[in-house]
């Protein structure tokens, strides 16, 4: 939907409530129609890139590299050096991991030649480690409305500037005058279409093993040479954009990037009307008005609920989408960019290879981990890694235990490749994607252990300077361009 303003009046948000409420009540009929959104599996993804110049710097081309690309896949980011490719959702019968792979390749090459043309390259990472304070702030703002208007509102509800505070190795600790940090982050957002009737278990199975993910997965250890978390993107995207002003005194209102507030019960529709019920709108932007249709025959549009989702980044995020007959997606947002294609199609195999393995006995496995513990696990998860203890349930447990991440890694492959051939992925696909997570496994060497290993040879516990951040950028990206798996890549 296009913006094209930043500022709005009561009016404006009295009309998209009642806007939010009609798209509530329309969704509720849609998923009420038999045999809505029923159909085969398919798989898709969203991929954010850097766009960096020789000397590792980010290179504000995303408009010029946009046009000269010519391809509606490809669309702008938050800030002037990102880029973003909407990959072909491909069913689950037709080799989907596979296919994702090699799209992801092929986009590369492409976008890659276009950048060296103009002097720059592309690098899929989680954070980029050159990142400087003075490649944020509005110069490096996209010249699109939306995104202005969204900058604008969320300063407004804030009321001052946004506080950073990330422990690690090297804490930081800092204050920012707008949100442009956000865009310091990059993921590979994966879309998995979900049949209605078992969305809640799906979903429910998607959340608990994502901290598993998470701690296989994690490509983002650094920001401005401090070092943090594995996947330090996690605490920076919540951080960078929190409007509250928690009182300890008093109720605070949820973050608009959270892990989710609780198991879901019986249907996806409490997910979208949680979203409406706990987030006020920041963009109250009305589509023009069509007429009702019927729903069983063609699932309506909903605009504005579909806007509104987009300003409530739960890390995994129910998707209703009326195209193909209407259907439901899961869109799992915690997987970093990077670092090479197959290391990100095997991230996703084994994410949801885990849930559809998990998803039968979902019901009777959940009683064991109270939702708390299931965002303890994905924080903790993202701090440290494969080292991260996490709570996971036992058979027959009388107690929550803690296990290591890499322990419980070790015993959910078997459920991963479980789930994989109950969706109907061939054996092979299952044993080179989930080959790559055990090679990770056995080698402890994930991105974020990798980028500082590397740093590790420039001095043990100083902080890397500009120089050892960029000859550890130079290194990363010779690796990822072969499409060798980080597992193999030398130290």
């Amino acid at each position: 939907m296009d913006i094209q303003h930043t500022q709005f009046t009561s009016g404006d948000y009295l009309r998209f409530g009642e806007r939010l409420e009609r798209n509530l009540e329309r969704l509720r009929q849609t998923l009420a129609v038999p045999g809505f959104g029923q159909g085969p599996g398919s798989l898709g993804a969203e991929l954010e890139l850097y766009i960096v110049d020789r000397q590792g710097r980010p290179a504000l081309l995303n408009e010029e590299l946009q046009a000269a690309a010519s391809d509606p896949q490809l669309t702008l980011e938050l800030n002037r050096y990102n880029l973003e490719y909407n990959l072909t959702p491909v069913a689950i019968a037709d080799n989907p991991l596979r296919a994702l792979e090699q799209e992801i390749l092929g986009k590369l090459q492409c976008l890659r030649s276009l950048a060296a043309e103009r002097d720059a390259r592309i690098v899929p990472i989680g954070i980029l480690p050159t990142l400087q304070l003075t490649d944020f702030g509005p110069a490096c703002l996209t010249g699109k409305q939306r995104f202005a208007a969204l900058v604008e509102q969320l300063i407004e509800r804030r009321g001052r500037q946004f506080r950073i505070d990330l422990n690690g190795r090297h804490p930081l600790r800092l204050e920012m005058d707008d949100v442009t940090l956000e865009g310091a982050n990059t993921s590979f957002q994966v879309h998995y279409r979900v049949d209605p009737r078992h969305f809640a278990d799906t979903f429910n199975a998607v959340q608990a093993v994502t901290p598993l993910v998470v701690a296989v997965a994690g490509n983002s250890p650094t920001l401005f040479g401090h070092c943090l978390w594995q996947e330090t993107r996690i605490p920076l995207f919540k951080q960078s954009i929190d409007t509250r002003l928690p009182d300890r005194y008093s109720w605070n209102e949820p973050a608009r990037v959270n892990f989710g507030q609780g198991w879901v019960r019986r249907e996806a529709a409490e997910l979208f009307v949680e979203a409406v019920r706990l987030y006020r709108p920041l963009l109250p932007v009305c589509a023009e008005e069509l007429a009702d249709t019927d729903e069983a025959a063609q699932p309506p549009q909903l605009p504005e609920l579909q806007l509104h989702q987009s300003t409530v980044w739960l890390w995994n995020r129910p998707v209703y989408d009326a195209t193909e007959g209407g259907h439901l997606r899961i869109e799992m947002r915690a997987l970093p960019a990077g670092p090479t294609a197959a290391d990100m199609v095997a991230n996703a195999a084994f994410l949801i290879g885990m849930a559809e393995g998990l998803r039968p006995t979902i019901n009777t496995w959940l009683p064991a981990l109270p939702f708390n513990f299931a965002e303890h696990n994905f924080y903790r998860a993202a701090q440290y890694g494969l080292d991260a203890r996490l709570v996971w349930p036992r058979d027959r447990q009388c107690a929550c235990e803690e296990q290591t991440a890499a322990a419980i890694i070790a015993d959910m492959l078997p459920v991963a490749r479980r789930g994989l051939l109950a969706i109907g992925i061939d054996e092979h696909s299952i044993s080179h994607y989930l080959g790559i997570i055990e090679r990770r496994l056995a080698n402890g060497q994930t991105g974020a252990r990798w980028q500082l290993g590397r740093l590790a040879q420039t001095g043990a516990d100083k902080r890397p300077d500009a120089a050892d951040l960029q000859a550890m950028l130079e290194a990363y990206m010779d690796c990822t361009a072969g499409n060798d798996p980080v597992a193999e890549w030398p130290l």
